[in-house]
């Protein structure tokens, strides 16, 4: 088997992407002729910072709501009771199947406000949550069912239960091979957060696009805001692939 790859050839590409892309970038700026104003969206660095912390405090809340949700979905779509497994599968394929601005927009307008949900962070969470909930109980289903059959029988040849099986011997088998895509969903739904803009929220993209608006320097608007998002997304991007690597090494 071939060994994960190192941290030296990671940053070893991670240099040579970030040279190519410095040279893209300097050559399209070259033919626009812009003339940078960093000064105006520098008086606005407090929006920036407020918009970033922001957007990892939601983000936070969201991965742990999700999570458990995942887990639970999962778990509920490989039971014996019939009506929570049909449940369950319904859940999945609604949220699955309809993109996630509609999902905040019927969230935000319809369900809101028919429980009384007045908060817009408390929305953008959950909604986050619901959303990629959906996806992570896929996963873990699909880690579960990569444990082999044996297993099951060993475990109850042993006298186990089903919780106990799932504790003692499914899940912790299950976390190796799911780390990876769970930790690349977490990736993704930090990107996703951005959309909750759309509803008002004061995360990372809002603020940016306020910045713009109040000092017309596009560029220098939003080329902090995808480093921001860089900053959060590409380590968690890195460790899913050297997650991976190191999967199939031990396989």
């Amino acid at each position: 088997m071939e060994r994960p790859p190192s941290m030296l050839r990671w940053g070893f590409h991670l240099s040579l992407m970030g040279g190519l892309l410095a040279l893209v970038f300097n050559f399209a700026f070259q033919q626009l002729q812009y003339d940078w104003n960093w000064s105006a969206p520098w008086r606005y660095r407090a929006l920036f910072w407020q918009g970033w912390l922001t957007t990892v405090g939601l983000a936070a809340a969201a991965l742990a709501a999700s999570t458990g949700i995942g887990v639970v979905t999962a778990l509920l779509a490989r039971g014996s009771f019939l009506p929570a497994r049909a449940l369950a599968r319904l859940y999945v394929e609604l949220i699955r199947g309809t993109p996630l601005l509609v999902q905040i927009l019927l969230f935000f307008y319809v369900v809101a406000p028919a429980f009384r949900i007045e908060h817009r962070i408390l929305v953008g969470v959950l909604t986050l949550s619901i959303f990629s909930g959906a996806y992570l109980s896929e996963i873990v289903r699909a880690g579960i069912d990569g444990v082999g059959k044996s297993q099951w029988e060993t475990a109850r040849a042993i006298g186990l239960s089903r919780v106990q099986t799932y504790r003692f011997v499914v899940l912790p088998q299950a976390l190796r091979q799911i780390l990876p895509p769970v930790t690349g969903q977490f990736a993704s739904l930090i990107k996703d957060s951005s959309l909750l803009s759309v509803i008002g929220i004061g995360e990372f993209t809002l603020n940016a696009q306020q910045v713009n608006a109040l000092t017309y320097s596009t560029l220098e608007s939003y080329l902090p805001l995808a480093a921001g998002y860089l900053v959060l997304t590409l380590p968690l991007s890195l460790w899913a692939r050297y997650l991976e690597g190191r999967a199939h090494f031990d396989t």
